[in-house]
């Protein structure tokens, strides 16, 4: 794939009355998306892990620090369980993947696998229409998108109308983050995309042990 330039616009909003979405994989284990229709931030990771896919929740193996880093940031008003991952959407939240395919690394898949997933978030955030989209680490955004010099942070391109940010991996393995930093990127994220601190309302109940995907 050739290097896209800066203030790539890569697709289009299209009208729409769809107000919601579950979409599963219909080939080995996979994960439900947890999407919904004019969401504020849809976060998208590679591809399912594979014990994730296999427990049936989103970042559910134990030292994966999303969760953690969604509340420590504000974006939720406690720490979430991965079995409460459809709450995000009453926050204005979501969940997808650019591949389907869980793995049980990400080094497992092809680039083709990359190619197909960005047409195919393409086409899935066209009818979705979200204001962001925050990608989990520079890696899957490169290689599906040919942007080669991708950082952290907002990106100039947009997708299907959606402004783009890449955070970090939330992955345990990713030893550049510790979770205080990780929290860092993700609350620059949440301001930029003018959501409010929500860890300063109201506490909510059970908030769950800390664990991830």
């Amino acid at each position: 794939m050739q290097t896209r330039a800066p203030g790539s616009v890569i697709g289009d909003r299209r009208p729409s009355n769809h107000r919601g979405a579950v979409i599963t994989s219909s080939t080995g284990p996979s994960l439900d998306d947890i999407v919904g229709d004019r969401l504020d931030v849809i976060f998208v990771g590679i591809n399912p892990g594979l014990r994730s896919a296999v427990r049936g929740h989103s970042f559910s193996t134990p030292g994966n620090r999303m969760w953690p880093a969604l509340h420590r940031s504000g974006f939720t008003p406690h720490q979430f369980r991965p079995e409460q991952e459809r709450d995000l959407l009453d926050l204005g939240l979501g969940l997808t993947t650019l591949v389907r395919r869980a793995t049980a690394r990400a080094s497992d898949l092809t680039r083709e696998e990359y190619l197909r997933g960005a047409e195919d978030l393409l086409a899935r955030m066209e009818i979705l229409r979200p204001a962001w989209l925050a990608f989990l680490g520079v890696t899957g955004y490169r290689t599906a998108f040919g942007f080669r010099q991708a950082r952290t942070g907002p990106q100039s391109a947009t997708i299907a109308g959606a402004h783009v940010w890449i955070v970090p991996n939330p992955s345990g393995l990713n030893a550049h983050y510790p979770p205080a930093a990780l929290a860092e990127e993700f609350t620059a994220l949440r301001i930029a995309a003018g959501l409010p601190d929500r860890t300063q309302g109201p506490a909510g109940s059970d908030p769950g042990p800390a664990d991830g995907r």
